[in-house]
Formats: C-alpha cells, structure tokens, sequence
C-alpha cells in the first residue's frame, strides 16, 4: 500500500446504481493508486434500506472489476459507536434536542424579522428555536442537533479548513449563517450522514474522500466533526456530477440508467468508463 491512498465508496441500498454511482465508485477505486479501496454500506435509513438493493450493489461493482477487502463495514452494525461519539459532544456541551418539524421550521424562517431564508447543505438553516435546550431533557421525538456557536468555542478558533487540490478555508462567521446548528441524530436512526460519515472514514483509516461535488459544502460540517471529536481530517476530491441529457443529475429512480438495466442491454464495463468520461 506504499505510496497510495485508502479510499472508500459508501453506498445506500435504497435503489439500484446508476451512472452516477459507477463513475463515484471508479473515481475512488482509481484513485487508491497502489493503496487500498474500501466498500462501506451506509444503511442506518432502516426504512429504505432493503437487501435486494445491497446484493445488487456488490453485483454491480464487480461486475465494474472492482474488488475490496472482506468484510465490508455496515453502519447498521455501528450504532453503539455513533452514541459514544454523540456523548462526547454532549460532554463538550455542542448538542442540544430539538423538536422543530420541518413544517415549524419553515413557518419560524417566513417570520419578517427573520429576512429572507438561507440555503445550506442540509436544507433551510435552522433558525435556532430549540438552541438552550439541555440534552437532559430529551423527548420522544427530538433530533439532536450541532451548536454550531458552542463549537467553534470549544475549539477556540475561527475557521475551518481542508485540502482539495488546493487549501480551502471558511470562516466561524460563514459556517454559522451559511451551515447552521445541523442534525447530528435523526429521529429513528440514533445518528445521521453527517455524524456517522465522520466516525466511518477514521475508523477505515480514510486518507482520500473521494465523492460528488454536490457535498462539498457537507464538508464543513465534517470538518468541524473532526476537530471536536480529536479525529483526522482527510484530503477530500469532489468530482463532476454525472448528468441526463437534459443536465438533471441522475437520481436512484432513473433506471434507464441504472447499471443492471445498461448491462442487461448489452453494455460492457468498458463501456460504462467510456459513458462517464473515464
């Protein structure tokens, strides 16, 4: 492994691969370089989540040509790892329950004091209704979420950075208006993408994420994850999206594109690289 990376492709069996995903999974196969690839199935959606799916995706992949080490991490099997990382930013004093639906966060944001609704990588930013709330009076129902004001406290600094070809840097300012107090365990699952991606990459030793540009900005968010969970942060490589002909980005219901139905057309793996530009 001298000389290269160890990186991962982490799917959700809630669908079948398209496009999109064989030009994720190849850019990360190729880009161990010598190093090592590693599978992750990221299944703490229980609900979606369904074993025809999973079967389909190791099916997929190799038939893609791709292998990797045995056995493969399933977040379903993590559980106990993502509460102890929850307990410690508890600890920290960084999370607090919330019990905002989407519906009250939207009616809190149309308020005129509030201006004009932001944006960010997990959806509206949260106007902080519940921030204060203690984690010791969690209900039934409530979702934990990330102060983002207490953390970067606790880190004592102002910015964030990471290395994507070049360095990147965001300022405790950006994150809190652009990003916000985000969802660190959904209602249901005990953790979230963001919470269990964090814990997953340092404990496969991830040295290169590489994964679609759609994510980067979820980035600060894992970013600021690593520094208050004492985790390393990795080189990341956002790549292009794989888009339809009309530039929509293609999505699990498109199985027109899905790799089962290309392969039941006749189409070959080599084919596949030559459809996503590689």
């Amino acid at each position: 492994m001298a000389g290269g990376a160890v990186t991962r492709f982490a799917p959700s069996p809630t669908g079948l691969l398209h496009l999109g995903h064989a030009f994720s999974a190849l850019t990360a196969f190729d880009a161990a370089d010598r190093g090592q690839f590693l599978l992750r199935i990221e299944d703490i959606d229980r609900d979606r989540c369904h074993p025809e799916f999973e079967a389909a995706i190791f099916e997929d992949l190799e038939w893609l040509g791709l292998d990797w080490p045995q056995p493969v991490m399933r977040q379903s099997d993590r559980l106990a790892v993502y509460q102890a990382a929850l307990d410690h930013l508890a600890e920290l004093g960084v999370t607090y329950p919330c019990s905002c639906t989407r519906g009250d966060i939207r009616a809190a944001l149309s308020a005129p004091q509030e201006g004009a609704p932001i944006l960010g990588p997990d959806g509206l930013v949260y106007p902080g209704t519940c921030r204060g709330r203690r984690m010791y009076g969690i209900a039934e129902g409530d979702v934990i979420r990330l102060d983002a004001e207490a953390a970067f406290s606790v880190l004592g600094d102002n910015m964030l950075n990471f290395n994507d070809h070049s360095p990147h840097v965001l300022t405790r300012e950006a994150f809190v208006t652009g990003i916000g107090d985000v969802v660190l365990a959904r209602r249901g699952m005990g953790t979230s993408y963001h919470l269990s991606v964090v814990v997953d990459d340092a404990a496969q030793g991830i040295t290169k994420v590489t994964r679609g540009l759609d994510l980067f900005e979820s980035t600060w968010i894992h970013v600021l994850l690593q520094r208050l969970l004492d985790l390393p942060t990795p080189d990341y490589h956002h790549h292009r999206l794989i888009r339809d002909d009309a530039g929509k980005r293609l999505a699990k219901r498109d199985d027109a594109r899905s790799l089962r139905e290309l392969r039941g057309q006749g189409a070959s793996a080599a084919d596949i690289r030559a459809l996503v530009g590689l």
